[in-house]
């Protein structure tokens, strides 16, 4: 059975993916609810998940 994990993405790979600043990624970690953009912390680093966040922005563009 092979396993496939969807690629971390840093920071600026992310930021750089959306077309936005990197502090507005940072800023959009720090919030709440569905606002926040879905990330994981190792330690003090943020890695976002690509499928993740463009579910995340999927369900922002029905607001």
């Amino acid at each position: 059975m092979e396993i496939q994990f969807d690629e971390l993405m840093t920071v600026s790979e992310i930021a750089k993916f959306l077309k936005v600043p990197v502090s507005w990624v940072y800023e959009r970690s720090r919030r709440s609810g569905m606002e926040q953009i879905p990330h994981v912390k190792l330690g003090k680093y943020l890695r976002f998940s690509a499928s993740e966040v463009r579910a995340w922005l999927a369900k922002q563009r029905e607001f």
